[in-house]
C-alpha cells in the first residue's frame, strides 16, 4: 500500500493541500464580487445605522447635560428660596420678641397705672373714712361733754347753739393741744 502511494504521487497526482489554478481565480473572483455588493449595498447601510446611533448617543448625551444644567439652576433657585425664607423667618422672629416685649412693656404700663390708681382710689376712700370717724367720734365727744358739763355745772346745756359752740370750742382747743405733741 506505501508503494501504491508512492507511484501515485510520482505520476504527478493532484496535491489536495494546493488548490486548482482555476479554483483560485473562480475563487478570487467571487471573492472580488461579493466585496463589492458589500461595498455597494451593505456597508452604506452599516454607515448609516452608525451614524443615527452617533446622533443618538450624542443627542442623549446633549440632553443629558441640558437636563444637568437645568438641574443645577433649579437646585440654585431652590437654595436662593431657601435662603429667604430662612431670612423670612428670622425676620418674622425678630419681630414676634419685639412685639411680644412691646406687649410686656404696655401690660407693665398699664399695670402700673391699674395700680396708683387703686393705691388713690383707696387712699381718698380712707380720707373719706377718716373725715366720717373723725365727724362721728366730734358728736360722740361733743354729747358725752354735754352730758358731762352739764352735770358738772348743774344746769342743763340742752340748747343747741350753746352746745354746738361749747363742743367745738372744746374739740379746737383739744386737737390745738394734740398737734404741737404730734409734730415733736
Amino acid at each position: 500500500m506505501v508503494k501504491t502511494q508512492i507511484l501515485l504521487a510520482a505520476e504527478g497526482g493532484h496535491n489536495p493541500i494546493i488548490p486548482e489554478p482555476v479554483e483560485i481565480v473562480v475563487g478570487l473572483v467571487a471573492f472580488l464580487l461579493l466585496l463589492f455588493v458589500l461595498w455597494k449595498y451593505a456597508v452604506p447601510r452599516f454607515e448609516k445605522v452608525y451614524e443615527e446611533r452617533s446622533k443618538r448617543i450624542e443627542g442623549g448625551i446633549e440632553k443629558a447635560e441640558a437636563a444637568q444644567a437645568e438641574a443645577q439652576r433649579t437646585l440654585e433657585q431652590y437654595r436662593s428660596q431657601l435662603a429667604e425664607a430662612r431670612a423670612e423667618a428670622a425676620r418674622i422672629r425678630d419681630d414676634a420678641r419685639a412685639e411680644g416685649q412691646q406687649i410686656v412693656e404696655e401690660m407693665r404700663a398699664q399695670a402700673q397705672a391699674e395700680s396708683e390708681r387703686i393705691v388713690s382710689a383707696g387712699q381718698s376712700a380712707l380720707a373719706a373714712q377718716r373725715a366720717q370717724i373723725v365727724a362721728e367720734l366730734r358728736a360722740d365727744l361733743g354729747r358725752q361733754a354735754v352730758d358731762l358739763a352739764g352735770r358738772v355745772v348743774g344746769e342743763s346745756l340742752e340748747d343747741e347753739a350753746r352746745r354746738r359752740g361749747t363742743v367745738d370750742r372744746f374739740l379746737d382747743e383739744l386737737e390745738a393741744a394734740s398737734a404741737p405733741a404730734s409734730k415733736a
